[in-house]
């Protein structure tokens, strides 16, 4: 079954769009590729509740790649923290290890939809509001970081998120610098990627109801085009990200994360036919 010109322009078009927002944000892409993926399959006649999950899982697939080709360019900026990475990274892994593997599987598509835009939403009010930490608070020590670790990988697995939606704030709420928070942010996408993709390829094994093509929850055609056009465009994200000035970077990161988090609401409703 050969997969339809008009199909790979879409899948592109989207994957140009969120590689560059995901080198803006540090959001690896996933919060708009989530919204889009699931529309796509729905309309392919896969049912909303298995839609989703797919959705979840292959914008999730594509962060692998976002997130490499992000961070270098964050990285020549020296803008990475790599010490909270190397701190944070354990807990994530784990963290995603036990939403991808047992917790994603069982739970209905439809609540996963009030998930994903409940925590968006949350992400985009508090991004948006700008609120000022207090001076004197500082990043937790090393036990401390790997419970938000934790935090961090379990709710990006169950959303198909990079984990920038809670990293970012979490890193500014701390008193890391927004562009050090955002460009920190890409690097934990690798992990949070690889650790999720490895637990929604075991738990999709004998899936009933995907379309052609797929691995697991994987929809590889989406996985391909996506990936190939988003890692051109993340470089140009990182470079715009250094280029403008923290308090428009911190408003666009909420516009955006907000616009999808009603879309996404308004689809869980759908699929619970209320």
């Amino acid at each position: 079954m050969p997969i339809e010109p008009v199909l790979i322009i879409e899948l592109a078009l989207l994957g140009l769009a969120t590689g560059f927002l995901a080198g803006l944000l540090g959001i690896g892409g996933g919060m708009i590729m989530v919204p889009f993926i699931s529309a796509i399959l729905s309309g392919r006649g896969v049912a909303p509740g298995l839609a989703v999950k797919m959705a979840i899982a292959t914008s999730m697939a594509t962060i692998i790649f976002t997130s490499i080709s992000s961070v270098r360019a964050h990285h020549k900026k020296g803008a990475v923290r790599w010490d909270i990475v190397k701190k944070l990274a354990p807990g994530i892994v784990l963290g995603a290890l036990l939403a991808s593997v047992g917790v994603f599987a069982l739970l209905k598509g439809a609540l996963l939809y009030f998930v994903f835009g409940g925590f968006v939403a949350f992400s985009a009010v508090q991004m948006y509001l700008d609120k000022k930490p207090a001076p004197t608070r500082q990043l937790p020590g090393t036990p401390g970081l790997l419970g938000a670790g934790g935090v961090i990988g379990f709710l990006s697995g169950l959303v198909g998120a990079g984990g920038g939606f809670i990293s970012v704030p979490f890193m500014t709420w701390c008193n890391v610098a927004i562009h050090n928070a955002v460009a920190t942010s890409a690097a934990l996408g690798f992990p949070i990627a690889l650790a999720n993709v490895a637990g929604y390829v075991i738990a999709g094994q004998g899936l009933e109801g995907a379309p052609p093509y797929s691995f697991g929850y994987l929809w590889l055609p989406a996985l391909g085009v996506i990936a190939s056009c988003s890692v051109l465009m993340a470089p140009l994200g990182a470079k715009a990200a250094h280029a403008l000035p923290v308090k428009k970077l911190k408003r666009a990161f909420a516009v955006v994360l907000f616009t999808l988090a009603l879309y996404m609401l308004y689809k869980g409703v759908l699929a619970m036919g209320v």
